[in-house]
């Protein structure tokens, strides 16, 4: 989501990650926090825009390969999420999910969380306080986190007995600041552990574009279809790079143990499924400012559609030339290599070589735009294509003007 702090085109996007630690003192799984800026302390809200932010950040900025490794992640979720208001656009594999301590427990989140629980979602009651409601719970949780900062410790006998009537719970020691604190969490056998007496959170930080508000509400439009249209969908998708690599990170997680990687925009919907996709296009609705510069979403496309005029000639796929003409234009933006990005995505075989290393046929495709891009000589016989392809772009682009004004 989209901070203050920006280069040209482009913006910086911040998660905050903080381990968690098993008895031998090995990290175990990460909490996911809301981050504003790369030097916050502290969250500063716990909000669904919080929780939003989070979401979008570490699984379609970062990644969650790049955020998490294969550990898991604690992810605080508020009301909207828990009830099935704000549907959750990823599988349960690699989540935990917290049930912040200022939800009301009510009939609506029991059931809520049940339903969660039944999808496979491991669920954690966050800074459990005895006799708030939480305990409601305790049936479906797989963590009860307890605050030894400030948390009320003269019940802390009577929540760990009942934690251990539930063999499944495990619970969380957090706010670990004194030797004290660990002492006690060693008394009663707490089985991880959390605080900035083991560590401080991590602020992580990358340079990102911002999608199209006019492109999401489009694409929410053509998700929402009683019968979507895959195609239209896919162009959408592939019509605002920002899209495209949010779509493309995604897939990452649905990737994972996957014997196929993409080489194309639609394999990588079709990865992630169309009811994942409509929930990403949502949670993104939270974005309270809209995409990057119009110029620069020009050029990147341009580029792409240029890549895909081009592929034939040279025995390339053209939708693979399209894929690795947004990749290799975003980088060129966000000032990294093409090797960097594409390492970030679970790319087919010639996909990723074209981009590392220049071989194949994508390669030369990429080499070939390149040239002309740089004005050399003796490409001037694609003038025909790239003509074509700034007409393409820009009637992309107008399309959502005349959106706009409708």
């Amino acid at each position: 989501m989209r901070n203050a702090e920006q280069t040209e085109g482009t913006q910086l996007v911040h998660v905050g990650r903080q381990p968690i630690f098993d008895l031998s003192g090995d990290v175990v799984a990460y909490e996911l926090l809301f981050r504003g800026s790369m030097d916050a302390v502290a969250a500063g809200r716990q909000d669904t825009y919080a929780t939003g932010s989070v979401l979008i950040n570490a699984f379609t900025e970062f990644g969650i390969r790049e955020v998490a490794g294969d550990k898991l992640c604690f992810i605080n979720l508020t009301r909207e999420f828990l009830t099935g208001e704000l549907a959750l656009p990823f599988s349960p594999g690699q989540v935990v999910l917290e049930v912040l301590e200022t939800v009301e427990i009510d009939d609506a989140v029991v059931a809520g969380v049940t339903a969660l629980s039944e999808a496979g979602y491991q669920i954690a009651l966050d800074d459990f306080v005895w006799g708030s409601g939480h305990e409601a719970l305790f049936g479906l949780a797989s963590y009860v986190k307890l605050d030894l900062l400030d948390g009320d410790l003269a019940h802390l006998d009577e929540i760990v007995a009942e934690c251990r009537r539930h063999p499944k719970i495990k619970i969380v020691a957090e706010r670990l600041e004194t030797e004290e604190q660990l002492a006690i969490a060693d008394r009663h056998g707490m089985e991880l552990r959390q605080g900035y007496a083991l560590s401080h959170p991590q602020v992580l930080t990358v340079a990102s574009l911002s999608p199209s508000r006019l492109r999401r509400l489009e694409l929410i439009s053509a998700l929402s279809s009683a019968d979507p249209d895959l195609q239209r969908i896919v162009e959408i998708i592939a019509s605002d790079p920002a899209l495209s690599l949010r779509v493309l990170r995604a897939s990452n997680s649905a990737a994972a143990g996957h014997a196929n990687r993409v080489s194309s925009v639609r394999q990588a919907v079709v990865m992630v499924g169309l009811p994942h996709i409509r929930q990403w296009a949502i949670l993104m609705m939270f974005d309270d400012v809209g995409g990057g510069a119009a110029e620069h979403m020009l050029g990147v496309l341009t580029r792409a559609r240029l890549c895909e005029n081009v592929a034939d000639s040279l025995g390339a796929a053209p939708d693979a030339a399209f894929m690795a003409g947004v990749i290799s234009g975003v980088a060129h933006l966000l000032m990294v290599t093409p090797a960097t990005m594409a390492e970030q995505f679970p790319l087919a075989p010639q996909v990723s070589a074209a981009l590392t290393d220049g071989t194949g046929p994508l390669g030369q495709v990429l080499r070939a735009v390149d040239a002309y891009e740089n004005g050399e000589f003796g490409t001037s016989d694609l003038a025909g294509h790239f003509m074509d392809a700034v007409r393409w772009s820009t009637r992309a682009l107008d399309a959502s003007n005349r959106l706009a004004a409708a």
